[in-house]
């Protein structure tokens, strides 16, 4: 996980970006309106995988490729179906959930609204700072995911960045 602005890796280079990244208000929903970018098109059915094997699971590698390029709503929408395939209770759940919070932050940062994107960054963080450290799921450590959702919370990306100075590198 970094910080940095350069271009991040594509974990998934064969999959095709939705051709807009949805905000609310700006875009049509990419699956109620019939010209939105997912409409018509069927949810996968959840599958857990074993956290450990992050590099063989599509939806992550997918949910990451979006995240990191600024489809935030598209990533929450590819975790979803697998945070819902483990038990509620679980790391793996836990963890998942806390990126589609961040997630949501995201979108709320492409919104320009600081208070949504700190509400959500602060329920990423104590979710993953519920997490062991030695509960590196996903190829990604909760106690930088932890940090990386706290300092959302007191420092929010201004409405000139559209998004968040945040990439998820997987390792």
């Amino acid at each position: 996980m970094s910080g940095h602005l350069s271009r991040p890796p594509r974990y998934l280079p064969e999959t095709p970006f939705p051709p807009y990244a949805y905000v609310p208000g700006r875009h049509p929903h990419p699956v109620r309106d019939p010209a939105g970018h997912m409409y018509g098109q069927e949810d996968l059915p959840p599958y857990a995988v074993e956290p450990t094997h992050w590099r063989d699971c599509k939806a992550f590698l997918h949910g990451v490729d979006l995240f990191n390029h600024g489809y935030y709503w598209e990533a929450h929408e590819a975790w979803e179906g697998l945070w819902r395939a483990y038990p509620p209770e679980s790391n793996a759940a836990r963890l998942l959930q806390g990126l589609i919070k961040l997630a949501a932050a995201g979108v709320k940062a492409r919104e320009g609204r600081a208070r949504g994107v700190s509400r959500h960054a602060a329920r990423a963080r104590a979710l993953f700072a519920g997490l062991p450290e030695e509960a590196k799921l996903f190829g990604v450590s909760p106690d930088k995911l932890a940090t990386a959702a706290a300092r959302l919370t007191t420092e929010p990306p201004g409405p000139e960045l559209d998004g968040l100075k945040l990439v998820l590198r997987p390792e």
